[in-house]
């Protein structure tokens, strides 16, 4: 079983993931925008290739692999910790916990102080619950 977490450990720990979490996100945004980007150019391509070079298409593809690699280096540090990415888009990470015999997931959101919800692993964002457990 992978480690588990006190509210009090899961706040230590976000002291050095929040930073992180708010580079995931925002190499998240750069991603979708880089996406969208591209799919644009394709869209203008297949048209009549308008005013396009070929180094937009190709900058575009650069773009999304170095975000997609920030993206995944961000991750693995957070899971290095013992934290779980919930979404990448909302900076949703989770602690695993006990309460009791059972295993449950102390919840935070990038903007949130500090962990004040908790949920059962089967019940996600919008079974959060508040502390303390």
């Amino acid at each position: 079983m992978s480690r588990t977490f006190t509210p009090e450990e899961a706040n230590e720990a976000l002291v050095e993931l929040r930073p992180i979490v708010e580079r995931m996100v925002q190499h998240r945004r750069n991603l979708t925008a880089a996406q969208l980007q591209q799919a644009e150019f394709v869209t203008r391509i297949a048209g009549n290739g308008g005013d396009m070079v070929p180094s937009d298409l190709h900058e575009a593809a650069d773009t999304i692999q170095r975000e997609a690699e920030a993206i995944s280096a961000c991750a693995e540090q957070i899971n290095a910790v013992g934290a779980e990415v919930k979404s990448l888009e909302e900076g949703l990470l989770d602690f695993p916990a006990k309460r009791g015999d059972e295993i449950v997931l102390l919840c935070w959101k990038l903007g949130e102080d500090e962990i004040h919800y908790w949920h059962r692993t089967d019940e996600g964002f919008a079974g959060r619950k508040p502390l303390p457990l």
